[in-house]
């Protein structure tokens, strides 16, 4: 959520901010609502000291005007009695008004926090501005020793690849069909050693995160409130991408939802709470399963194991003092992280500096990383594809976004409270992460080669062999 008074200082700078992100809010609107809340509320509190100081200084008075009452004649006693009614009516008139104003503010409140909700973070100034992912920039690109990305997978390796959907059949590492008999289109089942291959990348990357970056290992529930998803600012852009629990139909109190990502539940942990400025930065990791309803369009880059509803993530989060030097330094990190696990996977990529238009609505930058993956593409003459990038990580910065909307802050030292920054990225998310995997080490016999790296949670396995295939 952005900083009100800074919109009321700057409402130009979020109107187009806004614009810069495709995104439709009406500020206008919201300025108006505020000026009339603010006018409301002023008065609300001017009516309320009048009240408390008419209150000390009539309550003498009406029981001085009450004793008189005893001994005054009748003359006397009309007057004394239109005195009292003329004190009583002050309070009752400004608590009759008070009230008013209450009304007015609660009439107002509801839009004035949707749209307040809805108003997107501005662009950090050095985000190049565009209007879709077409326009995001290339920073730079890996690519493992042996391999030249300005040639074909054939040209490298001299051998046409296969796709990730081949490789899992002839290996058995899944078994769509069944997937899809059990819980709908986009899933799957990981089956032998493709459910083995899977364990082990979300280990490695777990191992390495927390024992050579020091973040903490935590836990999270995935069916989380809605509090928790307006808060971290997944809703309400993203509520049509989540599960939806409807458990008020049941009794419950309140509904829930199915988290797409450990970072809801990852920041959730200290909303509506001041931290002490000791504390950060607090870097913590999860691995957990995600829930997302993809409901863009299938086709053949989105088969198999890309666009799934259901999938394991290891994620990263850092909370760290409203300092945006601290917060660029801890992207960069971040970055770092996914870089090493990815060169020691032996999967080229690439870092894409998003464009304005690509960063959603709580990102002041996101930088992604998609790797190779050789079985993606546009099909030359021969139906075989030309291999393309496919997206697998995303590092977001958002300064005191999500931290202002779950009211997280920190105690300085003066004594200050301070809305903390935040920011997150994917560790490893798989099975998505066994598409470049696959394609990338596949030999000519049809085997597929198991990084070192990963070799230790395989039991020491090196290779998968066809004839390893389980019967599915």
């Amino acid at each position: 959520m952005i900083d009100i008074k800074s919109l009321r200082e700057n409402p130009q700078r979020y109107i187009d901010g806004a614009a810069e992100k495709n995104i439709s809010v009406d500020i206008t609107t919201l300025l108006d609502l505020d000026e009339q809340r603010r006018l409301f509320t002023r008065q609300r509190e001017e009516h309320r000291a009048e009240q408390k100081r008419i209150s000390k200084e009539i309550g003498p008075q009406i029981g001085k005007l009450k004793s008189q009452l005893k001994s005054a004649n009748e003359e006397e006693t009309l007057q004394i009695e239109s005195q009292l009614v003329e004190l009583e009516a002050k309070p009752i008139a400004l608590k009759t008004e008070i009230q008013r104003l209450d009304e007015s503010i609660s009439t107002i409140d509801p839009q004035w926090k949707e749209l307040l909700l809805q108003i997107p973070q501005p662009a950090d100034e050095d985000v190049p501005k565009g209007n879709s992912s077409d326009d995001n920039v290339e920073l730079r690109t890996w690519e493992p020793a042996g391999f030249d990305l300005s040639k074909s997978f054939k040209e490298n390796r001299g051998f046409e690849p296969k796709s990730h959907l081949e490789l899992v059949s002839e290996l058995g590492l899944a078994d769509f069909e069944r997937g899809v008999k059990v819980a709908g289109t986009r899933h799957y089942m990981l089956t032998g050693n493709g459910m083995r291959l899977h364990q082990a990348a979300l280990r490695f990357a777990f191992d390495l995160i927390v024992d050579s970056y020091n973040f903490t290992p935590t836990s999270v529930p995935m069916i989380i409130r809605e509090e928790s998803m307006v808060g971290t600012g997944f809703f309400p852009t993203g509520r049509s991408e989540a599960y939806h629990i409807e458990e008020s139909k049941r009794g419950s109190g309140h509904d829930l939802f199915l988290a797409g990502t450990g970072e809801v539940g990852l920041m959730g942990m200290y909303g509506d709470e001041i931290l002490d400025e000791e504390q950060l930065p607090i870097k913590m990791a999860t691995v957990s399963t995600c829930f997302r309803r993809e409901a863009g369009a299938a086709g053949r880059d989105t088969a198999g194991l890309y666009r799934i509803h259901q999938f394991d993530k290891v994620e990263q989060v850092v909370i760290c003092k409203s300092d945006e030097e601290e917060s660029r330094h801890w992207h960069k990190e971040m970055i770092v992280i996914a870089e090493n696990i990815l060169v020691q996977l032996g999967i080229p990529y690439r870092l894409l500096q998003c464009c304005t238009a690509d960063l959603g609505a709580k990102n002041a930058d996101m930088i992604d990383i998609e790797c190779w993956m050789p079985g993606r593409g546009e099909l030359d003459a021969d139906g075989k594809p030309s291999g393309a990038w496919g997206e697998t990580h995303s590092a977001s910065r958002l300064y005191d976004y999500q931290c202002r909307r779950l009211n997280m802050r920190y105690r300085d030292a003066d004594g200050n409270t301070i809305f903390a920054h935040s920011l997150n990225n994917t560790v490893l998310a798989s099975p998505r992460i066994l598409i470049p995997l696959l394609e990338m080490h596949q030999q000519q016999d049809g085997s597929v080669s198991i990084p070192e790296c990963l070799q230790q949670y395989m039991n020491g396995l090196t290779v998968l062999e066809p004839t390893h295939a389980s019967s599915v």
